[in-house]
């Protein structure tokens, strides 16, 4: 709400709803919270007035309901509080309004939104959502057939049924763009591009402050009676209903089903879910703890539906990827397949025993999304109860959740609730000549060429420096493989100094020699240092030289035999801290040497294993020998085969003792075979 609730004294607030008002300077708008569009105080009724509905009215972000201010005590009317801080989202392609960012993301991932955009690029006029099912509706109609297994893989069915839509009229070529133009222009005579909203201002509230009932809840005739709708207004309002039984006791309070009250029908379908109620306009008075008056809505009936029908986290229904892409063979479609045979009968059969409530109902309130959602409730089947050409059908001008009870009952209390907005006209004229004058200036600056900022330019490389980054990275690829060969090959054929530095400059590794030594790359050391001529001296920003860097004994003894072969008069080996020369053939000799140390470790380590084992089994032998000893003295009796199967078994399950003894039988089996073996073996 764009302005701040006034203050309401204790004795107002504690005054009935619908006694007299008394609208006065301490009002409260507070006092509307409550006020259905079917039960309006008379003095409030007699008062209104319709307002032009210009665009700053007509904008349903800046309107809102009396009952975001206000949260709800349990009162099954009172619809989720909303933040003000977090303000409605909006799409301007589709001219979608959403009511926070999650909604506005998965209407950006829809094809709605998605076809919008194609033809906002091609240049033509984008379409309202029931205008975009009625296209697929029909494109799924019309690849029902041949065309539909020209699909092999089974891809998203989102972005299948829009490319299919967009290569549909690519192929039909222009009169099918004329034809969708048609439909809008006739959508948008017959209402579709006026608000939801339709504005009153009354005498007994500010000027600034105006009544909003929605749209849907008055017919195409009532509608074009302009100034008249206040009459139709009045007609509307119906007596609520007492929540006590009756004075005389005979009847008591009736049940929902046996109410003739008027009602309406709403019901949702999507994704696999079904929810439908039937709801009575009459509202049903009661009293809080508090002795104020409480009004709440009669549910008349209500059931919900849930099958698995739609693939998880790809979305679209199985039958319309059938019709697109052709049937796939998998048990996840199969089980869809058959998910949704069974929804359709059960909605199908849920309408048929609500014939009667749906026939007399005033309105109907249906969202079914998707060609085959809505052939499920439309049809056409043998005892069809809703009807596509229905006047009473409508859909709901607001943004709307999954298909449950809760959702149902949060619509209902949107559509008859009073919507209440305090707008000041003055600041929104003001903010509208604000922005057309920075839409026109806009232009005039895209127009002038931009600055041109020295930092802008300074940011991006020279030739030089692009050339110094290919050259680090290659020689940091070379180095880290021990791509000795190559290193060299790439340093000649390049002109590149053995000390070449890289760039960006690294404090740690410099140069390539450095890298090297760091990386234990002991071939590109040697190759560096005896081949290309490398300085060992040449330290790092910690003051380190590349020998400090090796980690390895055989890296550190690279540089030992480049000092021994190149020779003290080379370079400063001392102050490259390079220990003193040693020959390749001292290196190799002791290399030699540490295997041969090493075989022997192994030797007797596997030696003094097997004595270990012929100690044990030596020990093992003594222990059987004694007791066959104590056998034989009659300390102790053999136990036989199968008493001791019966032993081992003890405690296991049959399955368990089944596959011991098929183990036991198997390990003898093989014994006999290698004893066949042998036996033939020896016969030769």
């Amino acid at each position: 709400m764009a302005g701040r609730m006034t203050k309401v004294s204790e004795e107002l607030l504690k005054k009935p709803l619908y006694g007299k008002l008394r609208l006065s300077e301490g009002l409260s708008i507070l006092l509307l919270r409550s006020i259905l569009v079917f039960d309006l105080p008379p003095e409030l009724l007699a008062s209104l007035q319709i307002k032009d509905q210009s665009p700053t009215q007509s904008d349903p972000i800046q309107s809102s309901s009396p009952l975001q201010d206000n949260p709800s005590n349990g009162d099954p009317l009172v619809p989720a509080t909303r933040d003000a801080k977090n303000p409605s989202t909006s799409c301007v392609l589709c001219d979608a309004k959403l009511p926070d960012a999650q909604e506005q993301r998965r209407h950006v991932k829809s094809d709605w939104h998605g076809y919008n955009l194609k033809q906002k690029i091609r240049g033509g006029n984008q379409v309202t959502e029931i205008e975009f099912d009625k296209l697929v509706e029909d494109l799924n109609e019309s690849l029902s057939g041949s065309d539909a297994s020209d699909s092999e893989d089974e891809d998203d069915p989102k972005e299948s049924t829009l490319t299919t839509l967009l290569k549909k009229q690519a192929r039909i070529g222009q009169p099918e763009a004329d034809e969708i133009d048609e439909f809008a222009s006739k959508r948008r005579k017959r209402g579709a591009g006026k608000p939801p909203l339709i504005w009153f201002s009354t005498t007994l509230l500010p000027s600034n402050t105006s009544l909003g009932f929605y749209r849907t809840l008055f017919t195409t005739a009532e509608q074009e009676q302009g100034s008249d709708l206040v009459k139709v207004l009045r007609n509307k309002q119906l007596q609520p209903t007492s929540s006590k039984p009756s004075p005389d006791g005979s009847d008591g309070v009736p049940l929902p089903s046996t109410m003739t009250s008027p009602h309406i029908f709403l019901c949702m379908i999507g994704g696999g879910h079904f929810a439908g109620m039937i709801v009575s306009l009459a509202p049903k008075v009661g009293k809080k703890s508090t002795g104020a008056e409480d009004r709440q809505a009669t549910v008349i009936a209500h059931k919900t539906f849930h099958r698995y029908t739609t693939r998880r986290k790809q979305g679209g229904a199985q039958s319309s990827n059938d019709s697109a892409k052709g049937a796939a063979h998998s048990a996840g479609a199969s089980i869809r397949r058959h998910n949704e045979a069974a929804l359709e009968s059960e909605i199908r059969t849920l309408l048929t025993e609500w014939k009667g409530f749906i026939d007399k109902s005033q309105l109907i309130f249906i969202r079914a999304t998707g060609s085959s959602n809505r052939r499920t409730l439309f049809g056409p089947y043998d005892g069809q109860v809703l009807r596509s050409n229905d006047p009473r059908n409508r859909g709901f001008p607001f943004s709307t959740r999954r298909a449950t009870q809760k959702e149902l009952m949060r619509s209902f209390v949107e559509l008859t609730r009073v919507k209440i907005s305090e707008i000041d006209e003055a600041a929104l004229a003001a903010a509208a000549a604000a922005s057309t004058t920075a839409t026109t200036e806009k232009p005039r600056q895209q127009q002038q060429p931009p600055p041109s900022s020295s930092s802008s330019s300074s940011s991006k490389p020279t030739p030089e420096e692009e050339t110094a980054l290919h050259h680090t990275s290659q020689l940091h690829s070379l180095i880290r493989r021990n791509k000795a060969p190559a290193l060299l090959s790439y340093l000649l054929s390049n002109s590149l100094p053995p000390t070449y530095p890289f760039h960006p400059a690294n404090h740690h590794s410099p140069t390539p020699l450095h890298l090297a030594a760091a990386t234990n790359s002991t071939a590109c050391v040697t190759a560096l240092l005896m081949r290309a001529g490398a300085d060992p001296g040449v330290v790092n920003a910690e003051g380190k030289c590349a020998f400090e860097l090796a980690g390895e004994r055989g890296t550190r003894d690279a540089f030992r035999v480049a000092r021994w072969e190149i020779g003290e008069d080379e370079w400063d080996w001392d102050n490259a801290h390079v220990p003193g020369p040693i020959s390749r053939s001292e290196v190799e000799a002791r290399i030699a040497k540490d295997r041969m140390d090493a075989e022997k470790a192994e030797t007797e380590r596997r030696k003094a294993e097997e004595e270990k084992l012929r100690a044990e089994e030596g020990e093992g032998e003594k222990s059987g020998d004694r007791k066959k000893s104590g056998r034989a003295l009659g300390v102790g009796v053999e136990k036989t085969g199968a008493e001791r199967r019966e032993e081992e078994g003890r405690g296991l399950t049959v399955e368990m003792r089944a596959r011991l003894e098929r183990e036991r039988r198997a390990r003898a089996a093989e014994a006999r075979m290698r004893g066949g073996i042998g036996g033939d073996g020896g016969g030769r």
